[in-house]
């Protein structure tokens, strides 16, 4: 399974409401905003960024992992690894 189906365009929308917010960051600074504001907003756009990484692993394992899983052998041993390592990745970010 790739691609992210029914889902893409609502990814979309979250990735540009993000992308917003970092815009709006940026504005701050040069507005030379209270940097407890600024802070956060930063604390906000990255947890608007977990939120977003949390539903894209919640479907690739749903999807991909659970397809490889019932079809077996190394391909599913992959897919297993790769969730697992980007779960480490969130987890230390």
């Amino acid at each position: 399974m790739t691609g992210h189906g029914d889902s893409k365009t609502n990814h979309l929308k979250r990735l540009r409401r993000i992308e917003g917010q970092l815009r709006g960051l940026q504005k701050m600074v040069e507005e030379d905003e209270y940097c407890i504001d600024i802070l956060t907003q930063v604390s906000a756009a990255t947890r608007a960024l977990q939120s977003f990484s949390l539903e894209l692993l919640k479907q690739h394992m749903a999807g991909c992992v659970v397809e490889a899983a019932a079809k077996g052998g190394p391909e599913a041993d992959r897919k297993i690894r790769e969730a697992s390592e980007a779960i480490a990745r969130l987890v230390r970010s």
